[in-house]
Parts: C-alpha cells; structure tokens; sequence
C-alpha cells in the first residue's frame, strides 16, 4: 500500500507540471483550459508539500530541518537563477544591448523575485512562497496549540483577501499590475494563501490518503457545478496565487479542495492497475521542468512555429534533457537539482545492562 501512495503522489505531481507547462502558453488557451487550470494547479502543489510536513518536536532539530529545506528549494532556486541571467545577458550583449541601467533594472527585479519577476522568471515566486510558507508552519507547530494554530490560519486567510481586495478591487486594473503596486521580497505575503492549502494537506492527511468513493463523488459534484455557474456566466471566478487573485473567500477553498480530491482520487485508483510512467518519470525532473520550461520558449520562439502542443513538448523534453546533463555531468548536479536528503541519523546506542 504504501508503495501505491507514492506512486499516486509522483503520478498527481507529474500530471500539475505539465499543467503548469500549459498554464504558461504564450499564445491564446481556447476557454476555458487556461482559467480551469489556475482554479487548483498551484493549491493542490502547496497541499501534496504539506501531506509530507513532518512537526520538528525535538529540540536542536529545527536548525537542520530549514538547513535541509534551504538545500532543496534555494539552493536550486539560486543555481536557475544565475544560469538562466547569465545566458539572457549573452543573448542581450549578442543582440547589442549595451544600456546599463537596463541590466541594472533587471537585476533589481530578480532580487526582490517573486511577482516582479517576469519572462523566464515567471514561475520562481512557487519556490520562496513555499519556502516561507514551511518556515511558518514548522514554528507554528512546534510554539502553538492545535487550536491556536487554527485562529492563525484564520487570520491569515482573511488578511490574505483583505490584501486582495486592496490590490484588485481599491487599485485595480490588470492584475499583475495591480499586485505589484504592494513591494513584497520573494512574495511572501502570498506565503499567508499557500499556507492555509499547506496546513489542509498536513491536517487532513489520512483523508488525502485515501479518498472515499463518496468524497470523490461529493468533489465530482461540487467541481460540475462550479464549472457549470462559470461556463453559463452566472459567476466569474479567477485564482491566481502569485497575482494576490483571491476573488471569493468560499470558493478559493471549495474550488482547489474539489479539484484537487478529484485528481488525487482518481490517480489512486488508476495507480492501482497502472504505474503510468511518464507521470512518474516527468515529477522526477520536475525542478529542471519547473524553472526552464518558459525559458526554452523563449530561446526557441525565434526559430521555430508551434501551437500548444509543440510548447509543452518542448517545455518538457529540453528541461528533462537538462536536467540529465545537469545531474551527470555538472559537479554537485543533483543537489543543484534539490536532491539533498540531510544526514542520516546516527542509530541510537543500545543502554547499557543494569
């Protein structure tokens, strides 16, 4: 059984990359794909982290577990960062961009990253954002009660929309444009959203686990029906994390959960009768997937045409193609690439006779 969870797990992961692949087609998604697709793909990364938090109870353990999370998600936050600037930089000093204060706001664009972090960067906001948003629920955890822990979640869910509501609704306008009028590192305050998905992931484990036939009957429903109210335009509702798009403070929960329950339900019966390999295969490069996928276009785009099925191919083949150079060839490649696992604890000395 154990072996069929993780299969699930690695198979779900593999299926929202290639969502977020789609996601960032830069040509026109036919509606509703493009829509649908950020109603859950972004929670559902966010929850499947938190099924995995383990609470840091012990004391001098909390150190090393950051150290371990900074390993795997800054460390290869960092590395993409300065190879893909430095490659763009060659292209921009190639094509004649001699202008230094172009360089020099750019640079201060990828150093506050998260939202204000465009183009080939667009995806980087995931890494910190989920960074922090462990960093808050390991002290949460381990200096809070369960109860108390729940009126944080609260809180942070609502000023979460408060902030929302200031940027989409007071300021207005697109909203990435909109966003980005509040100066936020790293997007961090979206850290307060992703936290809530992270905490129902790790709360409601044994449910994600396992979800019943009636679960995934009730998130059947309850998805049909939403999709139905926003195909006949009864309502218009749009998520977008790192955009601080939080439209509807029922709905982004109810729509992620239900999304989310049906695909984990789903793969967990498939995963059953069937491994679906490339699933698995496209989660286990899914960091060089994550941070090239939109880079490669833009590399490419200039010498060839293709829809949007040429854009995921590509988006998916030349990062998992690099993510083997990186981790053969390439000194420290696969910790480049996150694969840091820590120590391993030392076996406890066996007492000795009384």
């Amino acid at each position: 059984m154990k072996n069929t969870r993780l299969t699930w797990v690695d198979v779900t992961k593999g299926l929202l990359m290639i969502l977020v692949v789609i996601g960032h087609y830069p040509g026109h998604l036919d509606f509703p794909l493009g829509k649908y697709i950020y109603w859950f793909h972004m929670p559902a990364f966010f929850l499947l982290s938190g099924m995995f938090f383990k609470p840091i109870l012990e004391k001098g353990k909390t150190k090393e577990a950051i150290y371990k999370r900074f390993m795997q998600l800054i460390v290869p936050y960092l590395f993409f960062l300065v190879m893909i600037t430095v490659i763009r930089y060659g292209m921009e000093i190639g094509a004649g961009n001699t202008d230094l204060s172009w360089y020099l706001h750019d640079l201060w664009t990828l150093v506050i990253g998260g939202r204000f972090a465009r183009g080939a960067y667009g995806v980087f906001w995931f890494v910190t954002t989920l960074f922090f948003a462990y960093l808050f629920f390991i002290v949460m955890t381990k200096y809070l009660s369960r109860a108390k822990q729940f009126v944080l979640l609260i809180a942070l869910y609502v000023l979460a929309h408060l902030e929302s509501i200031y940027a989409m609704q007071i300021i207005g306008g697109a909203p990435d444009k909109a966003s980005q009028t509040i100066p936020m590192i790293w997007n961090i305050d979206v850290a307060f959203m992703a936290l809530v998905y992270f905490a129902i992931g790790f709360y409601w484990k044994d449910f994600w686990m396992a979800i019943s036939n009636r679960a995934l009957a009730y998130a059947i429903i309850a998805a049909s029906i939403v999709v139905t109210l926003d195909w006949n335009k009864v309502i218009d509702y749009h998520l977008s994390m790192k955009f601080l798009r939080y439209e509807h403070a029922v709905l982004d929960l109810l729509v992620p959960l239900a999304f989310t329950t049906i695909i984990v339900g789903v793969f967990q019966r498939i995963t059953q009768r069937m491994p679906l390999t490339v699933l698995q295969r496209i989660e286990k490069h899914s960091i060089s997937i994550m941070y090239l996928h939109i880079f490669t276009d833009i590399v490419l785009n200039d010498y060839f045409r293709y829809g949007l099925i040429g854009f995921t191919a590509a988006g998916l083949l030349i990062p998992i193609g690099a993510s083997i150079v990186i981790s053969k060839l390439v000194p420290y490649g696969k910790l480049l690439l996150g694969g840091f696992r820590g120590r391993k604890p030392k076996k406890d000395r066996q007492p000795l006779p009384i």
